[in-house]
């Protein structure tokens, strides 16, 4: 049976600039299915990131409900939402922030023992993420400053989902690697999702949208469309992008 794991309701969002109230987000109704991969695409400005913080409990909506797993999240107060966080939801950014003075490893398990008290079995499943997306052992001991971009990012991934999330939010997480560090990141997206994990990612990079299983389509705040795909890897990738692409010609892109 499918389910729902995120879904909105009349969802708004508003800054005032200048005096003057811009809606980024309009009345917006949407659902994340358990399991998916959500990719959110639109043009610059049409409301991705603000939706995504949304979502997320990063930012509360100006209006309207975001119910997770149907209990609703947007009149917590700032330190419920920042246990719901800690407790549900990874995060991945374009820009990966590590602290200069910690190793690698440590840098995973600082924020990971606050959630988890066994130290010694989160030891283990941090060395075990990291070897699974290609940090070796004669890394975990390297401080931030000593690793590349692309190795950075995967660092960012494994301290995104030690403890397990729920759901696994990324804004933009090639957006500042080159093509190669790019593929081996969303490599790593590739190879969780088939494992269980639902995502949901903000990119405007058709061949990081390629790698979901569902793309929504934002135009001035409101869902312009969307489009589904198979997983990743089990059909032609050739027609896969053709398909994808026919799909954006369509919502303007």
């Amino acid at each position: 049976m499918v389910s729902s794991i995120l879904r909105t309701e009349k969802l708004c969002k508003s800054f005032s600039n200048g005096g003057i109230q811009q809606h980024v987000i309009k009345n917006l109704d949407m659902e994340i299915i358990t399991g998916d991969f959500t990719i959110i695409m639109g043009a610059s400005g049409s409301g991705k990131s603000t939706l995504l913080y949304a979502l997320s409990g990063m930012d509360k909506p100006s209006m309207g409900k975001v119910l997770f797993n149907e209990t609703e999240i947007q009149d917590y107060s700032n330190d419920e939402l920042a246990v719901f966080r800690r407790g549900n939801c990874g995060f991945v950014f374009q820009s990966v922030y590590l602290l200069e003075n910690q190793t690698i490893l440590d840098n995973i398990l600082t924020g990971a023992l606050i959630v988890q008290k066994n130290s010694r079995e989160l030891v283990q499943k941090a060395k075990d993420l990291l070897t699974k997306v290609g940090i070796d052992q004669e890394m975990w001991k390297k401080y931030p400053n000593q690793l590349s971009g692309g190795e950075a990012q995967r660092v960012g991934i494994v301290r995104a989902i030690i403890n397990d999330p729920k759901i696994l939010f990324a804004d933009e997480p090639t957006g500042q690697l080159n093509s190669a560090s790019g593929r081996d990141v969303l490599d790593v997206f590739t190879e969780i999702h088939k494992n269980g994990q639902s995502i949901v990612m903000v990119t405007h990079d058709i061949k990081t949208a390629l790698r979901g299983t569902r793309v929504i389509f934002l135009r001035d705040g409101g869902i312009e469309g969307e489009y589904r795909m198979p997983v990743y890897g089990t059909d032609d990738e050739k027609l896969r992008r053709a398909g994808l692409q026919e799909f954006l010609d369509e919502m303007g892109w």
